[in-house]
């Protein structure tokens, strides 16, 4: 599989065993590319300050020292050359602890070439790409501190492998980070499959991440490709991934550290290589440490944790996003802006939504609107949720039980978000930030 270039790229193995080094240099040279071997940290060490190189291949175990000390040291020195590790058949740990450390990918022994090609494809993928295009100013706007943190993340976890969880409030742009790393990586030629976990049936669950053969069960009238198979060579997309029962949360990991699924009904495995982010609006290690989500799926999702900042911690790119979404929402003739009022009664908000809550009010101020100039009052806010931060609560102490009094807050604010969603019960979950398990749960309790 030769990969033209403008220069021959040029690759150092570091491999303490002879068999190891030939088959690889062989492998290399097949595929058109310049190789160097050594067989020490010291020799990679040597060659890496006295040649060019475009990637980096060492094993974990060195007559003086691992290859995780490599990847640090190139991480360092070398930051724009790519490192994948060889590590032991079945030894996850050391993959997870390479990957954390800043390679790009590992695989295991005995090394499948096929695997290896594909590696080796994707990590010259990304010496190969202009930095403009890792950029993502454009896209995830804002230029507050935590955005600019951000991107720069992005731009980081898009020339890695490493699995990846985003965490964040509903509406921050949790789809829109893991699209954009992504597509600013060297799978962004190929599927990107979102899926959100809680809303799958569980009995379906594993047919529709496995797929499933024909006539494995009733209503099988067709084999069926899975979403591992849908998203081969690119990457899944696991929201709110907290969803996930447990029996599922096995079969996941399993999937995972193996890269391989076996179809409901079928006898044998299918190799898929695949990248897995994964986001939740919970912190998943709350969920860990209440017995709710298994520590050793949680660790392997979360080898890279990327945080998104609420709105109300960047309140500065208010007027930026504003703008943008006026632009957008402005149709034909239409030219609507906003008043400092109005600007200055949306800075105040402190928008439990977020960036989607933002649009839907400036959506909704639009057509409310007389006129193109959009003023404080025609900007409507939950008067409950706006920026005081002391309230009247409507409760007397002897007026009512004080259990009748949240019994009743509740089953309002449940109401409520149903209405706002159109009775769409994720997105209702999300604006309460409760998981899809815990609303269903509060739901039958109240008799919805």
């Amino acid at each position: 599989m030769p990969l033209p270039d403008e220069h021959l790229s040029n690759v150092l193995v570091v491999d303490d065993e002879p068999d190891i080094r030939e088959l690889l240099s062989l492998t290399l040279e097949r595929m058109e590319l310049g190789c160097e071997t050594a067989e020490s940290l010291e020799q990679a060490a040597d060659l890496l300050t006295t040649k060019r190189f475009d990637l980096c291949l060492t094993d974990m175990r060195l007559p003086d020292g691992n290859g995780i000390e490599l990847v640090r040291q190139i991480q360092e020195n070398y930051p724009d050359i790519p490192v994948a590790v060889i590590t032991a058949y079945g030894n996850v740990d050391s993959a997870v602890e390479a990957l954390k450390a800043g390679a790009f990918d590992f695989v295991s022994k005995p090394v499948q070439l096929e695997d290896l090609r594909a590696l080796v494809s994707s990590a010259l993928k990304v010496v190969r790409q202009d930095p403009q295009d890792r950029r993502s100013r454009n896209q995830l706007l804002g230029d507050s501190k935590p955005m600019r943190r951000v991107r720069g993340m992005i731009a980081k976890l898009a020339r890695s492998q490493a699995p990846v969880y985003i965490r964040g409030e509903s509406g921050t742009g949790k789809e829109m980070v893991a699209r954009l790393i992504h597509e600013k990586g060297p799978r962004g030629d190929f599927p990107f499959i979102a899926i959100n976990c809680g809303a799958i049936p569980p009995e379906l669950m594993e047919s529709e991440f496995f797929g499933h053969k024909k006539g494995s069960f009733t209503g099988a009238v067709a084999d069926k490709p899975g979403l591992f198979q849908a998203a081969h060579e690119g990457t899944l997309f696991l929201d709110e991934v907290a969803e996930l029962p447990k029996t599922m949360q096995v079969k996941l990991l399993r999937a995972i550290q193996e890269k391989a699924v076996r179809p409901v009904g079928a006898q044998e495995e299918i190799g898929i290589n695949v990248r897995v982010l994964s986001a939740s609006q919970v912190d998943l290690s709350r969920l860990v440490a209440e017995g709710l989500v298994r520590s050793d799926f949680y660790y392997r999702i979360n080898v890279i944790e990327l945080i998104l900042p609420p709105l109300r911690k960047r309140a500065e790119d208010i007027p930026l996003l504003t703008d943008h979404f006026l632009a957008r929402l402005n149709t034909g003739d239409s030219n609507a802006s906003l008043t400092e009022s109005a600007y200055k009664k949306l800075k105040s908000y402190t928008f439990p939504g977020n960036v989607r809550e933002l649009e839907n009010i400036l959506e909704r101020a639009l057509a409310l609107s007389d006129t193109e100039v959009v003023d404080a009052d025609d900007v409507d806010l939950p008067e409950s949720k706006q920026g005081s931060s002391r309230m009247d609560t409507g409760f007397y102490p002897g007026a009512e039980p004080l259990d009748a009094y949240l019994e009743r807050i509740e089953r309002k604010a449940l109401a409520d978000a149903l209405a706002q969603s159109n009775d769409n019960k994720t997105e209702a979950a999300k604006l309460l930030g409760l998981t899809f398990r815990a609303f269903r749960y509060k739901l039958a309790k109240f008799g919805f």
